[in-house]
């Protein structure tokens, strides 16, 4: 993994910026719809907005991800540390979220997010155990369904397909850590059919989705460039779950799906920046 391309991040977009405004504004008056009953500083914001409600989703799950490694302790100094830096981006995005006003079914759903993460915190401030991992899990997937529900409602409001793209990458993050928080049950004996289905549901979708993005109109070289590497890092991390849920697999797994999430959470960031234009 040491020979493999660096990761784009949103500072690259600004070495080929004047290729993705003329591949983006050539693509505008296709994808936008007539006229949105709100200022261009708005309809911007809900492009940053939408990624930001679409990472509660992946921080949901690596929340509880990196508390079952407290509890098979895989790597455990560094899942203390990974739990922290969660922690942080949570509060972080939902002080991003209230510098904006918001239509009060927005407010109402970003509430109900705010509610459920407060809720995850307080049961991973716990000591890990078995139990405690399962509560946490399950605590995890309720604020990711909350998380999903507003991101879909503020995509709806921005009302431009491109949209979709920042949703659809924005779950790719959210995939990567759910594959590895489920492959952790397994590993702690929280086997279970539903776990295992959606284990493979998760894997079929994220393939879907990559598919997806891959055929998308809106694509820069740095968005192609990511798309290259998230598929290079899916074979390394579909590779990892397949293996035993033994304490090398953990390792493994813990391993790629990081790199994945980063991989992952800079696509989402170049396509939050095409949408900026689209929308501005």
């Amino acid at each position: 993994m040491q020979n493999q391309r660096p990761v784009p991040t949103p500072s690259s977009v600004a070495t080929c910026r004047r290729g993705r405004r003329t591949a983006v504004r050539a693509l505008a008056t296709v994808l936008l719809v007539p006229a949105l009953p709100l200022s261009a500083q708005a309809r911007m914001a809900l492009a940053t907005a939408i990624n930001r409600t679409a990472r509660f989703r992946a921080l949901s799950q690596r929340t509880a991800k990196v508390y079952g490694q407290l509890y098979l302790n895989v790597g455990a100094a560094r899942a203390r540390d990974a739990l922290e830096h969660t922690r942080r981006q949570v509060h972080s995005g939902f002080e991003d979220m209230d510098r904006q006003s918001w239509p009060p079914e927005v407010a109402r759903l970003l509430a109900e997010v705010r509610r459920n993460a407060d809720r995850l915190d307080a049961l991973t401030a716990q000591a890990p155990t078995k139990e405690g991992f399962q509560a946490v899990s399950a605590q995890a997937d309720q604020m990711l369904a909350a998380a999903n529900t507003t991101t879909e409602a503020l995509e709806r409001l921005a009302q431009a397909p491109t949209a979709r793209l920042v949703n659809t990458a924005g779950r790719q993050r959210m995939l990567s850590q759910r594959l590895a928080k489920n492959y952790e049950l397994l590993a702690a004996g929280l086997d279970s059919r539903t776990v295992r289905e959606q284990m493979a549901g998760d894997a079929d979708e994220f393939q879907r989705a990559l598919a997806q993005l891959n055929k998308a109109p809106i694509s820069t070289p740095a968005i192609r460039s990511a798309l290259e590497l998230g598929q290079a890092q899916w074979v390394f991390f579909e590779a990892a779950l397949k293996r035993q849920p033994d304490p090398r697999g953990l390792e493994n797994v813990a391993t790629t799906s990081e790199r994945l999430l980063e991989v992952t959470d800079s696509l989402t960031s170049l396509y939050e920046v095409a949408l900026q234009d689209v929308l501005g």
